[in-house]
């Protein structure tokens, strides 16, 4: 592998879209959307897909009641006083539906409702999927837009539509810890963090590239290093796992095997109810573990620290 400077990567020379240069209006705030993943949020249209829904369940529906109705014209088991019955039950549909079709025509047409009506359903259950905007997003994107005014004040209502807006973001396992930890930076803004304007020649800084902060002129706008910022927390996270791993450990030492109370074993047993439900927490708010994922762990957990109590109780 070649060790040899290659000018192509000279970060210099790198070409980095920023959100002042693009026209007003929409384009600024397509460039705004594009310049962080966290901005990709857009209105889902709930309701307008529920209309549509609601529009073609009810055409199929009349479809239906159609073909029963002429299933059971053409039934020659029938009685008159039942085909009387079945013309009966479905005066309110439209004159034109109404008409003595084909069957091979009714389920032509049921076929061609039933695919749009399909693909509408199966999108709409896809749109569910997708993760709500985080209150930290959403407020930064609000109050970008709020400032800067790119569109019209009627283009610009989708913003304050909260309860239809969704991110296109998924986020990482521990999103809400991430957040926090750039809400952090972000109050403890300073040269080890921020890059300096301009930036020093060859020195890198913890957070900011010279790439993100070429994105914008506007210091109300900040943005973070996404693979940094990730080891950082990987870096908090590990400390926190050696912390509850390594501290009842040593605190149940003490408890059983240098101490003469009869008690020990019982302060042992409250030391480990303790840092139990702190790992608990742990797993609940730095990470979006699973109920019988959290169930689990916290017992794998308990149960090392149990092997310790009793193999240190028995010395």
């Amino acid at each position: 592998m070649s060790r040899e400077p290659n000018p192509d990567l000279d970060t210099t020379s790198l070409i980095t879209r920023t959100v002042e240069d693009s026209p007003n209006g929409y384009p600024r705030l397509a460039e705004f959307f594009a310049s962080d993943h966290s901005f990709s949020c857009y209105r889902s249209f709930g309701y307008l897909h529920a209309r549509v829904l609601l529009n073609l369940q009810d055409k199929i529906a009349t479809l239906e009641r159609e073909l029963d109705r002429r299933d059971k014209a053409t039934n020659d088991s029938q009685t008159e006083e039942q085909i009387e019955a079945a013309d009966a039950e479905v005066e309110e549909i439209e004159d034109e539906i109404r008409n003595n079709r084909p069957r091979e025509e009714i389920i032509e047409e049921i076929r061609v409702t039933l695919m749009k009506y399909d693909e509408v359903l199966v999108k709409a259950r896809d749109l569910v999927a997708f993760q709500k905007p985080s209150n930290r997003d959403y407020a930064s994107i609000r109050n970008w837009i709020c400032k800067n005014k790119p569109l019209i004040e009627r283009d610009q209502e989708f913003v304050k539509r909260r309860e239809d807006v969704l991110s296109l973001h998924s986020g990482r396992e521990w999103s809400g810890f991430d957040g926090a930890i750039e809400s952090l930076l972000l109050k403890l803004d300073c040269k080890l963090i921020r890059v300096s304007d301009p930036p020093p020649p060859n020195l890198q800084w913890m957070f900011i590239t010279p790439e993100l902060r070429n994105k914008t002129m506007d210091d109300s706008v900040h943005y973070y290093s996404r693979s940094r910022v990730d080891i950082f927390v990987g870096l908090i996270i590990t400390i926190i796992i050696f912390i509850l791993l390594i501290l009842p450990v040593v605190a149940m030492y003490r408890l059983t095997a240098m101490s003469t109370s009869p008690n020990s074993t019982f302060n042992a047993i409250g030391v480990l109810v303790v840092f139990t439900l702190l790992f608990s927490a742990a797993m609940s708010l730095l990470t979006k573990a699973r109920r019988h994922e959290l169930f689990a762990a916290s017992a794998a957990y308990c149960a090392v620290l149990v092997v310790f109590i009793s193999n240190f109780s028995t010395a």
